[in-house]
């Protein structure tokens, strides 16, 4: 029997005014541990910032075998040469999002705290599915509050993997990692982190191996 797996989700900060800092910053927290992804998320940049971006940190994120999942916009993900493309409830839809994208391509989507909106996205073909939010957070209005009981449910009932988000921080991601989360989505957990994101990448790394002690 395999034992479980939990691995760290990175979204960027919601502004990336110093493009060339930030990808100083994110070479060297990509370096100091396990990160399975990186979501780019520029709520309502133009494409020109967001393709950019892009050009700054996909480089850093292949160079690591770390897929780079680009927010909300399927057509430009395809575009820029994204490994992937999160889309959320109020976004594009699923099947137009795996039309633009395709196959070959993930597709996550969000669904909250929702058992049924998760079932179909998964059965619609979602690489992965996104509940959310556990914890308070700052970063977006968050309009749910899971319990992680929900991971615990998908766990053992589904295989497509589920990805925890919202509010997640160091001291609070053991539990999720236990529940039942394949993925823990951070944002300003790692790069609001009082002693920076390379540390908060090793605590995260840490903290997510506890929970999984505790699950196998």
């Amino acid at each position: 029997m395999s034992l479980p797996l939990c691995r760290l989700y990175l979204i960027t900060p919601p502004k990336l005014d110093d493009l060339a800092g930030f990808g100083r910053t994110l070479a060297a927290a990509l370096d100091a541990g396990d990160v399975a992804a990186l979501q780019l998320r520029l709520k309502d940049a133009p494409d020109a910032v967001i393709a950019a971006a892009v050009d700054v940190i996909f480089p850093i994120a292949r160079s690591r075998d770390v897929a780079l999942i680009l927010n909300d916009d399927p057509a430009l993900a395809a575009r820029l040469g994204c490994d992937g493309v999160h889309v959320g409830q109020t976004d594009t839809p699923y099947a137009e999002a795996r039309r633009l994208i395709g196959r070959d391509r993930m597709v996550g989507v969000t669904c909250h705290d929702s058992r049924d909106m998760a079932m179909e996205a998964a059965e619609a073909g979602a690489d992965y599915v996104a509940f959310g939010a556990f914890f308070e957070t700052e970063t977006k209005q968050a309009p749910t509050r899971a319990d992680p009981e929900i991971l615990e449910i998908w766990q053992e009932t589904m295989e497509v993997p589920c990805v925890a988000i919202g509010g997640i921080t160091v001291d609070n991601c053991t539990g999720l990692a236990t529940a039942g989360a394949d993925f823990i989505a951070v944002s300003a957990g790692v790069w609001a982190f009082s002693d920076g994101a390379v540390a908060a990448v090793k605590a995260f790394n840490i903290a997510i191996a506890q929970g999984l002690a505790l699950r196998a």
